[in-house]
């Protein structure tokens, strides 16, 4: 099982970016100017909204200082090749949803190693690990960042390869976080077993929270329907493999999955749960309106 955790982890995560980048563009980070509101309400949810809630709910169920640093380090992840699928599924605003996935991702290289280390202090304080900020930023822009850069410049200046093999990759790329997400619980059962009577139900309401926020701030602000839509699947479905990943850096664990890993891993087969009959009850909706 070292292997998951040393080699196929950091891979699989290299791999998912890579798809992402393939599917961007440079309008996508235009739109971030054309499309200001939903864009800003979309940023504001995805980098203020879900860390706040994530806190709230860490607190509330009284996770272990382990686990409310793992839950915190889930609500740092950014969105991914999954939401954007999602939010096709939906017939939701799928241009908004990759713009808000591109960005974040992005600046998730930044955030992720600073606001890590910051709560690994907060709730573990003079037990938590020593965090290489540099040194974690740097990895994360190595198996992030860098390959979804890379997809962005295939696309640019080879798209007819970049378009041949876009589905395919993302077919892999959910396949790996599948693989993924199932080996890194199996490879340490039993404190998965442990925990997921207490990490489940929290997990569960945060996904559920996430979801409907995107909804009221739509009503809110008046958005288009797919616009809202987009920004609530954004919201609640996370890039779960970025969070072991991290979770696993942190720990500078060899084998087996940390606790910093596990609500990740969790949250990676919920989200599914949970999001899958919200996506199909909004598809629902828009066909009717159609």
């Amino acid at each position: 099982m070292d292997s998951l955790i040393t080699v196929f982890l950091p891979l699989a995560l290299a791999v998912i970016m890579f798809s992402l980048g393939l599917g961007l563009t440079v309008a996508d980070f235009v739109r971030v100017v054309t499309q200001p509101k939903a864009y800003a309400l979309g940023a504001f949810s995805q980098l203020v909204v879900i860390p706040a809630v994530a806190y709230a709910l860490a607190l509330a169920f009284k996770l272990s200082p382990e686990l409310a640093v793992g839950m915190m380090i889930l609500s740092l992840s950014p969105g991914g090749v999954t939401s954007n699928l999602m939010t096709k599924l939906a017939k939701a605003d799928v241009a908004l949803a990759v713009s808000l996935t591109a960005t974040t991702s992005l600046i998730a290289v930044v955030t992720m190693p600073l606001l890590a280390a910051f709560f690994a202090r907060h709730f573990m304080g003079a037990a938590a690990p020593p965090i290489n900020i540099t040194s974690l930023g740097f990895t994360m822009f190595l198996i992030t960042a860098l390959p979804a850069v890379l997809g962005l410049l295939l696309r640019r200046f080879a798209t007819g390869l970049a378009l041949a093999i876009e589905r395919p990759l993302e077919m892999i790329a959910l396949a790996l976080f599948v693989v993924v997400v199932v080996g890194a619980l199996a490879s340490n059962w039993r404190l998965f077993v442990d925990n997921l009577l207490l990490l489940g139900p929290s997990l569960v309401l945060l996904n559920i929270i996430l979801l409907g926020f995107g909804l009221v701030v739509g009503r809110i602000f008046s958005l288009k329907r797919g616009e809202a839509t987009a920004i609530s699947i954004e919201t609640g479905v996370h890039n779960a493999t970025v969070g072991i990943t991290v979770g696993t850096l942190i720990a500078e664990q060899a084998s087996g999955l940390p606790p910093f890993s596990l609500p990740s891993g969790v949250y990676g087969i919920t989200m599914y749960l949970v999001t899958i009959p919200f996506v199909l009850w909004r598809r629902r909706r828009r066909m009717v309106s159609e």
